[in-house]
């Protein structure tokens, strides 16, 4: 008995490891996060439940068919090489199922049971990662993340669509603030993952600009996040709560930036990267206690 479990056990492992939990994770939250700001008071249990399971399956079958496409990629990269798709232990077949059964079950989820403007948005939210970044963007130009970040960026805009059936500027306004987050966190990683990105042949920021210029875009790109943090306060949408959390943690990160560009190690970039996880869920969060709180007051 036990023997037989361990291998079932080490395979539904391989399966969850291509659907990117920890990514999964960050994204279901800013869409979670996205549902509560959607509405002046609670939100609807039940459209929050399965607004949050339909996001999280096709997020997660968007993963997975990620790494079947990226396998060959994968397998020549020191961070990715364990993968069951680079290592050939789980066959493309059993990808595709597995990403079918996942997002298909999402779209019904959310069709059926949320409203269809929102399977529609993740849909092709998707498409636009699966297909239009992975397929097209990533391996042809350097400003993949930059312009394939939109579709990373749209989970607050899902979730704003589940709740209130419609996206107004304010969700694109949190939709815009990951899209500028994005590129600094990636190229963070990319930066001290460089060595990876030369074997992979993927055309990476810093392979194709070098290190130095790489350093300057994650600076620029950093006072840009902290500017347009700015924005939900000016227009209103939250108050001196989330602008005080704002400013910190964009301080923070902007002197993270300026750390890399001035004296670079491969310590101090893994450093932004992890802060730059750290500094989005601590940013939304505050976003939601600040809506909260103007709401008691």
């Amino acid at each position: 008995m036990s023997s037989l479990a361990a291998p079932q056990s080490g395979l539904i492992r391989q399966y969850l490891v291509l659907t990117k939990p920890r990514v999964t994770q960050l994204a279901v939250f800013c869409a979670f996060i996205g549902m509560f700001l959607a509405v002046p008071g609670i939100p609807d249990l039940n459209r929050v439940v399965f607004g949050t399971l339909g996001i999280w399956l096709l997020a997660a079958a968007a993963f997975a068919m990620n790494c079947l496409i990226e396998q060959e990629v994968d397998a020549r990269m020191l961070r990715t090489a364990r993968r069951a798709t680079a290592r050939g232990t789980i066959s493309s077949t059993q990808v595709i199922a597995l990403s079918g059964l996942l997002g298909g079950v999402g779209m019904l989820v959310l069709y059926h049971l949320v409203n269809p403007l929102t399977m529609w948005l993740t849909f092709a939210t998707f498409v636009g990662y699966a297909v239009i970044y992975t397929i097209i963007l990533k391996p042809r130009t350097p400003q993949n993340i930059v312009i394939g970040g939109l579709s990373g960026a749209m989970p607050p805009a899902l979730g704003w669509a589940a709740v209130a059936d419609t996206v107004p500027a304010e969700a694109w306004l949190l939709v815009l603030i990951i899209f500028i987050w994005t590129p600094p966190h990636f190229w963070a990683l990319a930066l001290y993952r460089r060595h990876d990105y030369v074997k992979s042949g993927l055309p990476m920021l810093p392979v194709t600009h070098g290190q130095q210029y790489t350093q300057l875009q994650i600076l620029l790109y950093s006072v840009a996040l902290l500017t347009t943090t700015i924005l939900p306060y000016i227009i209103r949408m939250s108050g001196v709560l989330y602008l005080s959390c704002a400013l910190v943690l964009g301080a923070i990160f902007v002197g993270y930036a300026w750390q890399l560009y001035r004296k670079y190690s491969d310590a101090l970039a893994r450093r932004l990267f992890r802060y730059s996880i750290l500094y989005l869920s601590l940013l939304f969060l505050a976003l939601l206690v600040d809506h909260w709180v103007t709401l008691l007051i």
